[in-house]
This record gives C-alpha cells, structure tokens and sequence, in this order.
C-alpha cells in the first residue's frame, strides 16, 4: 500500500454535493497540487479535520469549482492513512476533471471497497466491521440499518473476544506447564476448565441462533403468493406494494410467470412473489408458470395462502392448502371479503393465522401486514449482536461445533491434547470470522462487494 488512491464517493449522478476522496502517502502533495485554499496556506501546512474553503484545479491548472477541503494524517483516519476530502458541488463533469487532475499528480484509482480494505489492513477495523459497511450501504430498513451501525461499531467482536480469551488462556496455560515445568506454573487440571468451554458454547450457540432472523432483517423474508387463478393474488401484491405492478385481469391465468418485489411491513422487509395460478392446465405456458409457483411456495418462508371468500371450496384449493401444509409458515387470506362470504377454508389447523381482506378496496390489509410483522418479530439481542452475514455464520458455527467436539472429550475422559485440538479449531475460526486469519481470497471477495469510492 505504497501508492496513493482516489475515487469519487459520491456516485455519478447529479447531486448538490460530490466528494472527491484520496488516501496514501501521496495525499498532501496530491492535494496541494489541486486545490488552492483562499487564504493561499497549502493543505498540508493546516491542521487535521478542518474545512478550508478554495478553488479546485483541472490538470490543465484551470479552476473548475469552488469548493472545501479537510485533511485527516495516519494513523487517526479511516484507512490509517493520510487521507484527504474535497467536497465538491455535484456536477459529475467537475468530479471527473477532480480526478482527472489527482491522476496526474500521481494519484491512481481506487478499486472497489480498497479505503475499507486499506482500513482493515491497517488494523482500523476488524473484517466484521469491514463487512458492516457494505450492510449500512445495502440497510433496507431502519432496523437492519441500526444492526449494521452496531457491527460497525464492534458488537460482533464484542460478543466473541470473550470467548477467545477464554481459550486462549486455557491453551497457554497448558502449554505453559508442557514446555516450562521448572518455572512452578499452576498443574494444568483440565476439568477445571470445563465451565468456560461450557460458557463459550453457549455464548456461541446464543450468537448464532439469531442468523436465520438476521437473514430476513438484511435479504427480507422469502414469501410467496399462493392459490388459484383469480382468487385475487395479483391484487393482493398490487395491495401491499401500493401499486399496480402486476396485471389483473377476470381472464383465469393471466399471470404466468413469478413477479418478485420487495416490500416493507412495519419492521418486516418481505421478499414477495406472485405466482400463476394454480390449477391443471393443457396449455404448455401455463404449466410452466404452474411449475415455477410450486417451486417458489416451497422455497419461501412465508406462504399467503389466497382464497375467494366470494365462492365456495374448489378442488385448486385443496391443493394450495396442500402446498401451505408444507411451508414452514402459512397464512390464509380470505380475499373478496366486500362480497357475500360463501368460502369454508378447509383445514384451517393448517393456518397460523386467518386474515380476511378486500384487495379491491384495501380492507383488512392493514390488519394483514400486521399479523405478518407480528408472526416475524425482530430478534430479541442488542442492535449489532444480530448475525447477517453467511461468512461469519459459517465461522462462528465451526467454533460452536469444535467447541461442543471438546465438551464430549472432556466427558469421555480423553487426554487434554485431545481436547485441546478441538480448542484450537475454535480459535482458528474465531480468527476467521475478525480476521486475524482469514485467507486473502475470502478478503478479496468481501471487498468486491464494496462500491468505489468506499
């Protein structure tokens, strides 16, 4: 990291504010060689974090904005590193001829994610709070946004530094007494240690339960529309959206394909698909729309079951009851519910909740969203302890799984180097999910995740 790097933060669209963001040795001297502050002392005779209003130069030396600049010198920065803002008005011209201008007083440009990695290397931030920046960017709601500002401030870290130092110190006490016997350490008596293998696994296992909600808080919750052709599931989705984003029609099978938006419910994001209808078809499209409906239901997490509560049981509903029986969770919604009800749902046991709702004139989706949000509270743990991240998952599951593989060690009586083993699993992935061990493939790949400029 001996060169110095730039990037527009900001994106390329029109904006009232752009910023031009540099970090690396070469930082001061790029930036003199830019921008001229009115007051004519160059920005590397100021003082750290103070905005100094001046004039930015293209690489021909022609002014080209008025602007402000403020300077941050390692290691008390983001990256570590001297690093250097000019913010800019937004035009996306004037950032170009910015960075034109950087680039030739030797600057280069910034890959994806490389001021995130640089602060990572750099001993900034550890790889969960690396990946907590990409999950701030992508935060859909309010609440994946406060668990990412958590990670990002060392929740995750937090909760397993504990555990590390716990085995660590059990590994360095034992091998204290092996490689120095003379100097009078304390004999190693491994069921001494059982508590705090009992204690790590637990501290683990309570971690790791909140990913599958964590995965929701982040992705959204899989959820697909199910039920017969016109019981109303593409105006149950326009419902919910707000908008008319799927084609409703009284012709049965209008919608053949799987239509998939995002959605918010209260704190609840919801990944929703629409489906074709269910029903058995000589139509060779509509047998494929069919079939890519059943796939969808048995891959969601949340099945709205959709019924016309203006007509009586057909046989198609008893086998999106069928298909609703397999999810994980199913709600049946008992749409058309401004007509007559002539609708008995059958098994109703089948059911985590019963909703009746109009889509035609919005009753009951209100009460609709609300049982959704109600069915999938968020996680009961501190804003940041909420795991997102597959990767750190993986991690801190093969710690949980070497740990419980000490516990059943120690329980068979087998001899500590056995035990030990499996401690040292646990730290290696432990040191994986910080970082402290990671391969520098997986860096890699987290970093590619990153937009420029972050």
């Amino acid at each position: 990291m001996s060169d110095t790097i730039a990037a527009v933060a900001t994106g390329q669209q029109l904006s009232a504010i752009g910023i031009l963001r540099i970090s690396g040795p070469g930082t001061l001297a790029a930036v003199d060689a830019v921008f001229r502050p009115l007051s004519g002392r160059p920005m590397s005779q100021r003082p750290d974090r103070t905005l100094v209003l001046g004039s930015l130069s293209d690489a021909a030396g022609q002014t080209v904005d008025q602007c402000l600049c403020t300077v941050s010198r390692a290691p008390h920065s983001y990256t570590g590193e001297d690093t250097a803002e000019l913010q800019c008005h937004g035009s996306p011209v004037v950032l170009r001829q910015g960075l034109e201008a950087l680039f030739a007083a030797g600057v280069r440009q910034a890959g994806p994610g490389e001021f995130t990695r640089r602060a990572f290397l750099n001993g900034r931030m550890d790889l969960t709070q690396a990946e907590a920046v990409i999950d701030l960017i992508d935060a859909e709601t309010a609440e994946a946004a406060r668990n990412a500002a958590g990670q990002l401030g060392g929740a995750i870290t937090r909760c397993t530094e504990g555990v590390y130092r716990q085995l660590l110190e059990i590994l360095t006490h034992y091998q204290a007494e092996v490689d120095f016997p003379e100097e009078g350490v304390e004999p190693f008596v491994l069921q001494a240690h059982a508590q705090a293998v009992g204690e790590a696994c637990a501290a683990l296992r309570r971690l790791l339960s909140t990913f599958s909600r964590g995965q929701v808080l982040q992705s959204g919750l899989p959820a697909a529309i199910l039920g017969r052709p016109n019981a109303g599931k593409s105006s149950l989705m326009n419902a919910l959206l707000g908008y008319e984003r799927a084609i409703v029609t009284n012709v049965p099978g209008t919608t053949r394909d799987t239509i998939c938006e995002k959605l918010r419910l209260g704190p609840l994001l919801l990944r929703l698909t629409d489906t074709a209808g269910l029903r058995r078809t000589a139509d060779p499209v509509e047998a494929i729309g069919v079939s890519r409906a059943l796939d969808e239901a048995r891959r969601a997490s949340l099945v709205l079951a959709v019924f016309d509560a203006s007509a009586p049981a057909a046989p198609e509903d008893a086998d999106t009851v069928r298909e609703a029986a397999a999810a994980p969770c199913a709600v049946a919604v008992l749409n058309k519910c401004d007509l007559p009800e002539r609708f008995v749902l059958p098994q109703p046991e089948v059911f985590a909740a019963v909703c009746r709702v109009s889509a035609k004139t919005g009753e009951g989706i209100d009460a609709l969203a609300q049982t959704l949000a109600q069915r999938f509270p968020a996680p009961e743990a501190p804003a940041g302890e909420i795991l997102t991240n597959a990767r750190q998952a993986d991690a801190v599951g093969r710690a949980l799984e070497a740990l419980e593989a000490a516990q059943q060690a120690m329980r068979q009586g087998l001899t500590p180097d056995a035990v030990l083993t499996s401690i040292e699993q646990a730290l290696a992935a432990l040191g994986e999910l910080s970082g402290c061990t990671v391969r520098d493939d997986v860096v890699q790949r987290i970093f590619e995740r990153f937009c420029v400029g972050k």
